[in-house]
């Protein structure tokens, strides 16, 4: 027996998951936008390592193509349009972490966010770099290849608790607005 879907709940599911998907579109956006400029400032006035993002971009098209690993991501061969390719995967990236903090806040929390959800997230992503961006790119596991890799896994912890402060931020930017 096929169970039905009443008209209401089919109507109210499409809503809500076009709401959740507005939503995190909007909170990962602001998110990246405010990390990046959090990122520019500590590169331009603290120190901070300058992020160039064809490297990603790279290393992401060469993840679709099936290869993980790399020696060093700069030896491998350039692929066509490897910069925007690392701009959107950004983004993108971004995108999925406020899908995942609206998830783990529970669903009342777009509505009254809390800081503790987001800063959790903003933390833990520094992980996804750590362990899986920077050993793919051929740095080793942290970045520990780079000869400054303390100073980069300081900048890198302190951008990513930027980056939940900003989850928070955009998600109380947006917590009023219906879609």
């Amino acid at each position: 027996m096929v169970a039905a879907f009443s008209p209401d709940i089919v109507r109210f599911m499409s809503a809500s998951f076009l709401d959740f998907t507005i939503r995190a579109f909007l909170i990962g956006v602001i998110t990246t936008f405010l990390f990046d400029v959090w990122v520019n400032f500590a590169a331009r006035f603290l120190g901070g390592p300058k992020v160039n993002w064809a490297m990603p971009g790279r290393w992401f098209a060469y993840l679709l193509r099936g290869r993980f690993m790399h020696h060093t991501i700069a030896q491998s061969v350039p692929i066509p349009f490897e910069l925007p390719i690392g701009w959107i995967f950004h983004y993108a990236v971004g995108v999925l972490f406020a899908a995942f903090t609206l998830l783990l806040g529970g669903p009342g929390w777009a509505q009254a966010p809390t800081l503790g959800p987001a800063l959790f997230v903003g933390i833990s992503t520094v992980l996804c770099g750590w362990l899986i961006l920077a050993p793919g790119m051929g740095f080793g596991i942290a970045g520990s290849a780079f000869p400054d890799a303390m100073k980069r896994r300081g900048f890198q912890l302190m951008s990513h608790v930027i980056f939940g402060f900003a989850l928070y931020a955009s998600a109380l930017m947006v917590r009023g607005l219906s879609f």
